[in-house]
């Protein structure tokens, strides 16, 4: 039986990630859970118990090998793998993301935006199309994701366009939860989610109330 993993571990992963490449660039060899403990706001326990969801990455008295666990979290992640990438909406969001070099050097490569208005985007990083040459694009291209950067009011039209398509796999930055039929993955991304915490962690500082330690 597949064990069950928590949303919570699921999101603390690429931090995981994103510390031991830093580590490893440094050239680093091994971290304790103590030190990943103090850079994720966790107790070592509960580092420990993390990875425990996944195997025995670590040595007692030893720690853990920085390279080696980096490697285990790619692969837990599906990371390590080329996914073939559209965008749905040229705007800001949406050409911010085609120009973002950081996706294709972890293997997430975008192969173009679709827009209903595609001669008013400004972007020159992958081929812009007219949503409705969506249906020609896949006759020639294999695509494991759709990102929607459209506004709130297209998102969920855009998203029924992208499933009957036979993508089943969505990240959503239109500022509306989807929540779409079995079998779907949708990873909704709140941009401002992230701006709330940090105004609340700015409110409350001097009041002894919450630190802002994550849980």
């Amino acid at each position: 039986m597949t064990k069950t993993v928590s949303e919570a571990v699921i999101k603390r992963l690429p931090r995981y990630y994103r510390y031991l490449k830093d580590l490893e660039a440094k050239g680093e060899v091994k971290v304790s859970s103590v030190d990943l403990a103090s850079r994720m706001g966790l107790t070592a326990s509960q580092v420990r118990q993390d990875f425990c969801n996944f195997g025995e990455f670590g040595q007692q008295g030893y720690g853990y090998d920085v390279k080696k666990l980096k490697t285990e979290i790619s692969r837990i992640l599906g990371l390590g793998k080329n996914y073939s990438v559209i965008i749905f909406g040229g705007g800001n969001i949406g050409s911010a993301l085609a120009g973002y070099k950081g996706f294709s050097n972890e293997g997430f490569i975008v192969k173009a935006v679709f827009d209903k208005f595609p001669s008013k985007c400004k972007i020159d990083t992958v081929p812009v199309y007219n949503t409705d040459e969506l249906g020609k694009f896949l006759e020639n291209e294999k695509v494991d994701i759709a990102v929607i950067a459209t506004q709130t009011k297209d998102a969920p039209e855009v998203a029924e366009l992208i499933i009957s398509s036979g993508i089943k796999n969505i990240w959503n930055f239109a500022p509306i939860d989807l929540n779409l039929k079995k079998g779907v993955i949708v990873e909704n991304m709140f941009m401002s989610d992230s701006l709330f915490v940090l105004s609340y962690k700015m409110s409350h500082k001097n009041t002894g109330g919450q630190n802002g330690r994550k849980q």
